[in-house]
């Protein structure tokens, strides 16, 4: 009987390892394309399964077809169409925390490498490889959600991403927050200078281009609350403002702030000041006699 025994040695750190699998989507053309520019705050891979179409990044063209694999680095605007003699089949990966790039740009072996101004997008072909492999079991997992589902998809995405290192000499970087923070200011903002009306998360979502959820999750970890709680302290914050200053009825203030009625005014009020708007308005003008 033959044996061969093969060991592992040392290896390099993970330069990935504060990565995060945001999501794993499958799309297929069927006649319904809403073609729109977007972009994220975070990493993109796409791959295309079956089909032929073309990928737009910031002003640029480029064909795409089987087995082809995009990266498109954080706040890259872009968006992709498809043949309608032979329809695009892809799926995407949404990674957080990580970004990729190439010291030569020739490096990348047999595709695309094209800067732009947000970041960098690459295209090579991977015939060659597991990924669509890998990207199988990943999809499997995530539809079932068996018990540790996470870590599997996790791990799957460590061994797709050292794949694509092997094969194309490009380099991965932990990304910064700075253009986050930037996206949850600019929510910030939104929110302070347009309390009143009715806003929601498709409502902050479509102004970022941001995954709803995903936002929801940055903007509550930035600012310390969510953006529909930020909202209320911000109209709290008024009301107390109009309270103390203007003569308007509890219903007016409720229709300059924003709220759907009085009652849930004066409700949301009190759960947050322990006070309800008469009570706090009384109390102002005994101080202040």
């Amino acid at each position: 009987m033959g044996n061969t025994r093969h060991s592992i040695e040392g290896g390099q750190p993970s330069s990935f390892e504060h990565s995060k699998l945001l999501y794993v989507s499958t799309s297929k053309y069927e006649g319904d394309w809403q073609s729109i520019l977007h972009s994220h705050p975070f990493s993109e891979l796409f791959y295309v399964v079956n089909g032929n179409g073309s990928f737009i990044a910031e002003g640029s063209e480029f064909p795409v077809s089987r087995n082809d694999m995009v990266i498109i680095n954080p706040h890259v605007e872009h968006t992709e169409k498809s043949l309608h003699t032979t329809p695009l089949e892809y799926i995407v990966l949404g990674i957080d925390g990580l970004s990729f790039s190439s010291t030569d740009i020739a490096s990348v072996q047999d595709g695309l490498s094209m800067q732009t101004a947000s970041g960098a997008v690459y295209k090579y072909n991977m015939t060659n490889s597991n990924v669509y492999a890998y990207l199988n079991i990943m999809l499997e997992e995530i539809s079932h959600k068996e018990d540790n589902y996470e870590s599997v998809c996790q791990n799957l995405l460590e061994v797709l991403l050292i794949c694509m290192l092997r094969n194309n000499h490009l380099s991965i970087v932990q990304s910064s927050n700075t253009i986050l923070n930037r996206e949850c200011t600019q929510i910030k903002n939104y929110l302070d200078a347009n309390y009143s009306e009715n806003i929601t998360l498709d409502t902050l979502a479509s102004i970022t281009h941001m995954n709803k959820y995903y936002m929801a999750h940055a903007f509550t970890k930035y600012i310390g609350v969510s953006p529909i709680n930020y909202l209320l302290q911000k109209r709290i914050q008024e009301g107390k403002s109009l309270l103390e200053s203007t003569s308007y009825s509890i219903a007016q203030i409720s229709t300059i702030l924003g709220f759907s009625s009085q009652s849930y005014f004066s409700q949301t009020f009190k759960k947050a000041t322990g006070k309800t708007p008469i009570q706090h308005r009384n109390e102002f003008r005994k101080e202040n006699v």
